[in-house]
């Protein structure tokens, strides 16, 4: 290494070919001078997010207990071969919690540029 170096620490890491293409062609989209370049400008200006799974858990476990009862709904009418004025709003309410619950999700999610 150079004594005039500005940079004294050199990092030796492996790809495989995927990864090498994509960062080679990253790299030349970039309109960076080097890979070095690119490399460096990723790990100065570049975020990592860690994303809390929890409330994913809990809307897949509301909407399994929503599906239960719909499927509970349906077996009754199947077998009955009738379905009532009740099931169809309990169904229909059902349906409203699942989009409410949706968009409850989707407003929680971190918003990214890419």
């Amino acid at each position: 290494m150079g004594k005039n170096r500005a940079r004294n620490n050199e990092f030796k890491f492996f790809l495989s070919d995927d990864e090498k293409a994509l960062l080679e062609a990253k790299w030349k989209a970039s309109g960076l001078p080097s890979r070095s370049s690119y490399i460096r400008n990723l790990i100065v200006y570049s975020f990592v997010y860690e994303i809390d799974y929890s409330e994913l858990k809990q809307y897949n476990r509301a909407l399994s207990q929503i599906n239960n009862n719909i499927n509970q709904i349906a077996r009754k009418a199947n077998t009955f071969d009738v379905a009532t004025a009740d099931d169809i709003k309990q169904v229909k309410e059902m349906m409203d919690k699942i989009w409410h619950i949706q968009r409850s999700m989707l407003l929680k999610q971190p918003l990214t540029r890419q």
